[in-house]
């Protein structure tokens, strides 16, 4: 069993991001609040540096490496998020990045990373393709590799949020929180357990991409023949060893959603919040609307990001 981050590693990773991380606000949801009977918040990360809560756990990353480990330049796969956040922390410490993303990129989160000076390599259109490209490369060229999520310095940058969250309400109840390899889920889970052990996790994963589902049945991490969907920041084939040893002690339960409801949240947070969300990051109120997940008393539905454009969301929202 993989040794968990404690309350003290959460602490001082919040300490160690908070002069380069935005702190995220809740907002009401008073839309979603009044059509379900429950008191309904979002955390909105496409607030945060990077548009999306990455940054979190990968400046929290670098900044644990020590000098000569960074000055060798850093490298990491990624469907787009994770690029660009480690782009961004790379730039604030003034050393190289190399991202490895899939050659079916969004436009927008390899603009993004682009724009934040990372040299672009796409590799194939898979997890492992990436993460083989990137083993490559750091091999090749001597690089520090930054895993998008399966390692306690990752898990404990993301879990930042789960702190935030119980600082701007200490009561809260339920917290919905999206699950790809599991770093976010992974940490925001435990902050929450180990702060407020009375309220309900629920993580919420693509229909499309139900590792997380597959894993609990089984008892441990297994590899799902495929995924796909709209939610492509969620689409990892398999949960990491140690984010799921975190989910299997802190998380409550998983639903999934498909992706029809995606647009349907994607376009209620347009309209109602004002909040530009990327699918991944509106499947936690995808999961509420659609009654998949059940509010319970003060509930916050974490929403993971915002990296898309107006080519990309218009064809989502247009129509439903």
């Amino acid at each position: 069993m993989p040794e968990l981050i404690t309350l003290d590693d959460l602490t001082a990773a919040a300490a160690r991001i908070a002069p380069v991380a935005v702190r995220t606000p809740l907002l009401p949801f008073d839309t979603a609040s009044e059509q379900l009977g429950a008191e309904i918040w979002l955390k909105p990360e496409m607030l945060q540096r990077g548009g999306a809560f990455k940054f979190r756990g990968a400046y929290n990353f670098l900044a644990r490496l020590s000098p000569a480990e960074r000055s060798r330049g850093v490298i990491a796969p990624s469907s787009g998020n994770h690029a660009q956040a480690v782009a961004l922390a790379a730039r604030l410490f003034g050393v190289k990045a190399v991202v490895v993303m899939p050659t079916t990129v969004t436009p927008a989160k390899r603009g993004g990373a682009e724009r934040l000076g990372a040299r672009i390599e796409l590799a194939g259109t898979t997890t492992q393709d990436r993460m083989d490209r990137a083993v490559e490369l750091m091999e090749a060229e001597g690089l520090t590799m930054v895993p998008p999520y399966d390692h306690e310095w990752i898990i404990a940058g993301q879990g930042t949020a789960g702190l935030e969250i119980v600082d701007a309400l200490p009561d809260v109840e339920t917290v919905l929180v999206p699950v790809g390899g599991g770093g976010l889920s992974a940490g925001v889970a435990t902050a929450i357990k180990l702060r407020a052990p009375r309220a309900r996790v629920i993580g919420v994963e693509p229909a499309g991409a139900p590792k997380l589902s597959r894993a609990r049945e089984a008892g441990q991490p297994v590899r799902i023949p495929s995924s796909a969907g709209l939610a492509d920041g969620l689409l990892a084939v398999e949960v990491g060893g140690i984010t799921f040893a975190h989910h299997e002690k802190f998380v409550d339960e998983v639903v999934q959603v498909d992706d029809a409801a995606l647009g349907r949240a994607m376009r209620l947070l347009l309209d109602r919040m004002k909040v530009v969300a990327e699918p991944s990051g509106a499947i936690t109120v995808a999961a509420l609307m659609e009654r998949v997940a059940r509010p319970r008393g003060k509930t916050v539905a974490l929403l993971s990001g915002g990296n898309i454009e107006w080519g990309g969301l218009a064809p989502l929202v247009a129509d439903v």
